[in-house]
C-alpha cells in the first residue's frame, strides 16, 4: 500500500495531525468526562463550521444547480417499513469473537488488517540489518551486516494482495475460511475465533409509551424517506420526469468495532440523492454531452477480482459507451461527485472511482461505484454510487398497495393486443368459496405466454389446470362454464411505469476527515507549525484581523473591519493577543483560515491594509475598500490568489515570530 503524504509531498503522520484536530477542537470523543463512548465523536466551533461549509457547498452543487427538491424526514422509522425495505433481514455485517478475552471483530477489517501488518512487516524485512545482542551477560551489542529478519514467500505475498484486492467480495462463509487459512487469531489472546456471525447494524426503539416491543428503529439511511414520498413529491414536480429528491440528515449504524476516528462511527451526517429516471431509453440524461469528455480514475470488478488494484483513467463518455459505467445517468453523477469533491480541496491523485463486486452489491442493483479518498487508513469510501433499479418504490407499493408510479398521456395512443381472461364471478364464489379470491388472483397474475397456452387447452378440452398455492393441492381445474380466455386489441392511452432510482449517497464525516488529510502540512523547517489548507469556500473561518499591537488607535479600524466583512458574509475572528504576529498566524494556520488582515500603523494615516495569504505567507497591501473587495472575491470563488495578487501591490514585512 502507497504512503500516506501531506499535501506537500512530505510523510503524513497521522498523531501529528489528530493531535492538532483534537486540540483545536475540530472534534472530540463524546462523553469523556465519563470515559467516553467508541464511536461516538462532538464536533467544536472550527469542525461546526467546516461541516456547515461543506453541506452548504453540497447544496449549491447538487440542490440547487441540478434543481433537486429537497426533503427533511424523521430518523424514527416504523419496523414495517424497513422490514419491507429488506433491512431488518439484511442489513448486517460478519461478525466474529474471540471466545476467551469476550472481544469481537468486523471479520472483514480483521483480515485486512492482519494481513495489511504482514505485508508491511514483510516489507520492512526485506534487506534490512539489525543489531543482535550475542551476550546479553556483558550487555555488549555487535552489529550484523547482511543478516535479514525471514520474509514471506513470494507466492504467500501475492496471495495475500489478490485477498486484499477481493475483500469486499467475500461472505460470512468465506471470511470464515480466510481466517483459518491465514491462521488469524484473537489479537489479544491467541484464541482460535469463532465463525463469523451476521450482525444487524440498526439500532432498535419503541416508538409510543405502550409498545410491549421494540417496534421501530434509528434509520441507517435517509433514502427510504424519499422514496415514501414519492408520490407526493412527483405530484409537487407537476407531474414532470426525470426529477430528483435530496436529504441531508443524521443517519444511525450500530458498528460492530468503531475505528479509525470519524471514518467509522455510529451516528453520522448523511446527504443523499435520489434521482428517480424513466427505465426506458438506456437512463439517458440531458446534460450528458457536457461531461462526457470528463477523465475519471477507475477501478472496475474484472481487475479487482483479477486479484489487483490497477485503475486506469477513462473518459465517462467512453466508460459508458463501453457498458463498463451502465448508463448516462449513473455516468453523470460520477461526473459531479468528483467535482464536488475537487470544490473541496481533495487532491485529485487520492481519488479514485471503484466498482461494486457481485458479493457486496445489492441483488437488485443494476450498477454501484464508490467514490474512495485515499488516507493514512488506506482507501476509504467516501461517496457510493449506485443504481438501485426500481426496487424500493415496488416493495413499498406491493406491501402498501399505494400507487408509486408515473402515470403519463402518451403522445400516439398504443394499441395492444393480447390474451384477456374472463372470469364468471357468480359462478366461481359458490365453488370455492372461501378460495374463490385466491383463485381470482392466480388467473389476474398469469402471464401472455400462460394465457396463450391455457387458451389452446379451454379450446381443446374445455377446462384447464391452474396452479394455485395453498388451494387443496396446489392445482385447481376451471372448464369454459366458469372462464373464457380470447386474443384481443385494447387501446392504451396512458403509459403508467415504475421510475429506476440512481442514487448517490454521501458520508459527510469520512468526507471531512479524508479531506482534512488531504490539505494539512508542515513549514519546511518548522514541522512544530500545522497548516491546513482549505479552500476558501469552505475554510471555517476565512479571515484573521491582526492589529499590530494592542494600542488603543487600533480598535476602531478593528471594529469597522469585522462589522463591514460580516456585512459581506465573510466569518472572520480577531487576534489581538500579546503573541507577535507570527505566532498569530501560525495558530490560525492551524484552523485553516485563508487569509490575514494586518491593521498597523500606516493604516491610521491612509486607511491601508496589507491582506495576507495563508499558504505562501506573501502579502498584498492596497485600501481598506480594495482588501474587503478582494476578501469576498476570494471567499467566494470569483478570484484567486495569483489573480488578487498581480492586480494589488505587494507588501513585504510584518510577520515576525
Amino acid at each position: 500500500m502507497a504512503e500516506a503524504t501531506t499535501k506537500k509531498g512530505q510523510p503524513l503522520d497521522r498523531g501529528v495531525l489528530e493531535s492538532v484536530l483534537r486540540r483545536r477542537l475540530f472534534y472530540t470523543p463524546s462523553f469523556e468526562i465519563y470515559g467516553g463512548e467508541r464511536g461516538l465523536f462532538d464536533y467544536g466551533p472550527p469542525g461546526c463550521a467546516l461541516q456547515a461549509n461543506v453541506v452548504d457547498l453540497w447544496r449549491k452543487h447538487f440542490v440547487l444547480e441540478e434543481d433537486m427538491l429537497e426533503v427533511d424526514c424523521t430518523m424514527l422509522t416504523p419496523e414495517a417499513v424497513l422490514k419491507t425495505s429488506g433491512h431488518v433481514d439484511k442489513f448486517a455485517d460478519w461478525m466474529c469473537k474471540d471466545p476467551k478475552s469476550g472481544e469481537i471483530f468486523r471479520a472483514d477489517h480483521l483480515v485486512e488488517q492482519v494481513l495489511e501488518a504482514r505485508l508491511k512487516a514483510d516489507k520492512d524485512a526485506r534487506g534490512m540489518t539489525i543489531e543482535v545482542d550475542e551476550a546479553k551477560e556483558a550487555k555488549k551489542k555487535r552489529k550484523i551486516k547482511d543478516t535479514k529478519i525471514e520474509k514471506l514467500d513470494d507466492a504467500v505475498v501475492q496471495e495475500y494482495e489478490e485477498t486484499l484486492a477481493k475483500i469486499d467480495n467475500y461472505g460470512g462463509d468465506e471470511l470464515g475460511d480466510l481466517i483459518k487459512r491465514f491462521n488469524i487469531k484473537g489479537p489479544s489472546t491467541g484464541a482460535e475465533l469463532d465463525p463469523p456471525k451476521a450482525f444487524n447494524l440498526m439500532f432498535q426503539t419503541q416508538i409510543g409509551p405502550s409498545a410491549d416491543r421494540p417496534n421501530g428503529y434509528l434509520r441507517p439511511e435517509t433514502a427510504q424517506g424519499q422514496f415514501l414520498n414519492f408520490q407526493k413529491l412527483l405530484e409537487f414536480n407537476q407531474q414532470s420526469m426525470p426529477f430528483a429528491s435530496a436529504s441531508i440528515g443524521k443517519s444511525f449504524r450500530n458498528e460492530i468495532s468503531p475505528r479509525s476516528g470519524l471514518l467509522r462511527v455510529r451516528e453520522f451526517l448523511m446527504a443523499e440523492i435520489e434521482h428517480f429516471v424513466d427505465p426506458e431509453g438506456g437512463k439517458k440524461h440531458p446534460r450528458f454531452e457536457d461531461v462526457k469528455e470528463t477523465k475519471l480514475t477507475l477501478l472496475n470488478r474484472k481487475v479487482q477480482l483479477s486479484g489487483s488494484t490497477k485503475t486506469e483513467v477513462v473518459s465517462i463518455g467512453d466508460a459508458v459507451s463501453t457498458g463498463l459505467v451502465d448508463n448516462e445517468t449513473l455516468g453523470y453523477f460520477l461526473v459531479r461527485i468528483q467535482e464536488f469533491l475537487l470544490k473541496l480541496g481533495v487532491d485529485p491523485t487520492k481519488l479514485r472511482f471503484r466498482q461494486h463486486m457481485a458479493n457486496e452489491m445489492a441483488h437488485y442493483a443494476a450498477d454501484c461505484w464508490d467514490a474512495e479518498l485515499f488516507t493514512t487508513y488506506g482507501w476509504i469510501e467516501c461517496v457510493g454510487c449506485a443504481d438501485r433499479s426500481a426496487y424500493d418504490l415496488t416493495v413499498h407499493m406491493n406491501k402498501t398497495g399505494a400507487p408509486l408510479v408515473v402515470r403519463q398521456t402518451r403522445a400516439e395512443p398504443l394499441v395492444i393486443e393480447e390474451y384477456q381472461v374472463d372470469l364468471d364471478r357468480k359462478k366461481l364464489g359458490p365453488k370455492f368459496r372461501k378460495d374463490a379470491k385466491a383463485v381470482e388472483n392466480a388467473v389476474e397474475a398469469l402471464s401472455q405466454e400462460l394465457r396463450e397456452k391455457l387458451s389452446l387447452d379451454l379450446e381443446k378440452s374445455g377446462k384447464i389446470e391452474l396452479q394455485t398455492p395453498g388451494v387443496g393441492t396446489g392445482t385447481t381445474e376451471l372448464g369454459s362454464d366458469l372462464v373464457k380466455i380470447e386474443k384481443r386489441k385494447r387501446t392504451d392511452y396512458v403509459r403508467e411505469y415504475t421510475p429506476n432510482v440512481i442514487e448517490p449517497s454521501f458520508g459527510i464525516g469520512r468526507i471531512l476527515y479524508s479531506l482534512m488529510e488531504h490539505v494539512f502540512w508542515t513549514r519546511a523547517g518548522d514541522e512544530a507549525r500545522g497548516v491546513l489548507s482549505f479552500p476558501p469556500m469552505v475554510a471555517p473561518t476565512k479571515v484573521l484581523l491582526v492589529p499590530l499591537s494592542s494600542h488603543p488607535d487600533f480598535k476602531p479600524f478593528v471594529k469597522k473591519l469585522t462589522s463591514r466583512l460580516r456585512r459581506v458574509g465573510v466569518p472572520n475572528k480577531v487576534d489581538d493577543s500579546s503573541a507577535s504576529i507570527g505566532k498569530r498566524y501560525a495558530r490560525n494556520d492551524e484552523l485553516g483560515t485563508p487569509f490575514g488582515i494586518t491593521i498597523d500603523f500606516q493604516t491610521i494615516k491612509d486607511d491601508s491594509l496589507t491582506l495576507r495569504e495563508r499558504d505562501s505567507t506573501k502579502q498584498v497591501r492596497a485600501s481598506e475598500d480594495d482588501i474587503i473587495a478582494a476578501v469576498k472575491s476570494l471567499v467566494d470563488g470569483e478570484e484567486t490568489w495569483e489573480q488578487v495578487s498581480k492586480r494589488l501591490p505587494a507588501f513585504e514585512g510584518q510577520e515576525v515570530d
